[in-house]
């Protein structure tokens, strides 16, 4: 007998932030590299989430709000329970290269400025969702 789960939708909002040298912020966490975003909020709208959670993840401030580059969607486990997550995801810049402080408290192991020669080298170790962003801000195209 097979027995079907229906997952828990959950909905999310990041970023793909550039500084003045072109450098992306990029984020290690669970052994993978991977971009800031986080969980929607009650009452709150899908940019202010995205622009919130990059300031908490990355200790950041003064962020400039994009378009919106896509949308991802990945099934996860947790506690034995499925979830859904469907992330927004916005271009955001800053002034200037801010010092970044990691948000240790969600795992995150560090959070660095990359060239792009750096984070592409890297992109293969990184999840699909995450490739999907970083090909939509390449080519620069927002939804």
């Amino acid at each position: 007998m097979t027995q079907k789960y229906d997952a828990i939708a959950m909905t999310a909002a990041g970023g793909w932030v550039e500084n003045e040298n072109r450098e992306v912020l990029w984020i290690y966490r669970l052994d993978h590299w991977d971009l800031p975003k986080g969980k929607l909020e009650t009452g709150e709208n899908i940019e202010d989430c995205a622009l919130r959670e990059v300031e908490e993840e990355c200790g950041l401030s003064g962020l400039i709000l994009g378009e919106k580059l896509t949308k991802t969607v990945h099934k996860y486990h947790q506690n034995g329970v499925l979830f859904e997550k469907t992330t927004h995801w916005f271009r955001m810049r800053v002034k200037g290269v801010p010092a970044l402080t990691p948000q240790t408290e969600e795992g995150i192991e560090w959070v660095r400025w990359v060239s792009e020669a750096a984070w592409k080298s890297a992109l293969p170790s990184s999840y699909d969702t995450i490739q999907e962003v970083a090909t939509a801000a390449i080519q620069g195209k927002g939804v």
